[in-house]
């Protein structure tokens, strides 16, 4: 698997030119669903160092994007790989329902960090992702950095934040109409304290009006039992 992304990678010099330089890795395995829309909005919650970011500007080039990433390594290089790019904003926090700091537990591999704590069954399934420390960083709804007016339609939320889906997206309901998608990373067994399951984010977005209307990237555990998947919802 690694070996075909990789060679997606390699094939495209947009994507070859900024993992060699910048050691960023397109997530092209996010190019089947973003081929699919149009959209001339993003809002990337939890964008690590732009791995997604740089998929949705080769999938949908006229489209503005806007970043979240609460971690300054991650955002630090986000900023760098997207520093000539007008069409990309990125804000140095997280999103959730209320304003405030928080602490989050930093991992070892860092896009596996999360405002909740990480479990034994996150370690066990994805070695390498124990904590290593603690940060504070600042949480805040999504009302607090755009606008109505900054997302025009046809638009779509992505979230990538490690067991927080559905806190974000209390994060985000003020302006939830404005998106016609959501993407969102679930997970069926608890890998992060807390977190609310695929069932309950899927139960929450159809009582807003929305439906699933696919399941990709799935990854499974050595039984063949499914761990977590990206979901994406439709109006």
């Amino acid at each position: 698997m690694k070996g075909v992304k990789l060679a997606a990678i390699l094939k495209l010099p947009y994507y070859r030119t900024n993992m060699l330089r910048h050691g960023v890795a397109a997530g092209v395995e996010h190019t089947p669903v973003l081929a699919e829309l149009d959209c001339r909005t993003v809002v990337d919650i939890g964008a690590n160092r732009g791995q997604f970011a740089l998929v949705a500007r080769q999938e949908l080039p006229q489209a503005r994007i806007i970043s979240f990433e609460p971690l300054p390594l991650p955002a630090n290089t986000f900023r760098t790989v997207f520093k000539r790019d007008t069409g990309v904003t990125l804000h140095q926090a997280a999103i959730g329902p209320v304003s405030g700091n928080s602490t989050i537990h930093v991992s070892k591999r860092d896009d596996a960090s999360s405002l909740l704590p990480i479990t034994a069954t996150q370690i066990a399934l994805f070695p390498g992702t124990e904590e290593r420390a603690t940060a504070v960083i600042n949480v805040a709804p999504l009302r607090e950095f755009v606008s109505g007016s900054d997302i025009q339609p046809p638009a779509l939320l992505k979230l990538d934040v490690q067991g927080f889906e559905l806190e974000a997206l209390r994060g985000c309901e003020d302006l939830l109409g404005q998106f016609g998608y959501v993407y969102a990373e679930c997970s069926y067994v608890e890998l992060y304290a807390g977190q609310a399951l695929a069932d309950e984010v899927i139960s929450w977005l159809r009582m807003r009006g929305f439906s699933l209307r696919g399941v990709y990237n799935m990854a499974y555990d050595r039984d063949g039992r499914e761990i977590q998947a990206d979901f994406l919802f439709a109006r």
